[in-house]
């Protein structure tokens, strides 16, 4: 399944990732800039903010309440289809999922 990641820049990063991943687990093995997942994917940082394409997002779905908290804390400007992507895992519904990363 396939993920792409949109960098501020307009630079794509695309990569195969397996179900069940994390989308922030995903962006580190592909070595994408500007998501660090500095908690380790324990919904305490924000460090992993991604903006779901606006085609994406019913697939994807909006944030649980935690996660919507800690969106409002984010180092770039919370957007409509802002989410932490250590809280997206991967199927076959997200596959060619596209993820822009917001410029800090």
């Amino acid at each position: 399944m396939k993920v792409t990641w949109e960098l501020a820049d307009g630079t794509e990063i695309a990569a195969d990732v397996a179900q069940g991943t994390t989308l922030k687990d995903a962006a580190l093995a592909a070595d994408v800039p500007g998501i660090p997942g500095d908690c380790g994917g324990n919904l305490s940082c924000a460090t992993c903010h991604v903006v779901v394409a606006d085609d994406w997002f019913a697939a994807v779905g909006g944030p649980e309440a935690t996660e919507d908290f800690m969106l409002d804390i984010t180092e770039a400007p919370r957007e409509a289809h802002s989410r932490l992507s250590c809280q997206i895992e991967m199927s076959a519904k997200l596959d060619g999922v596209r993820l822009k990363v917001p410029a800090v």
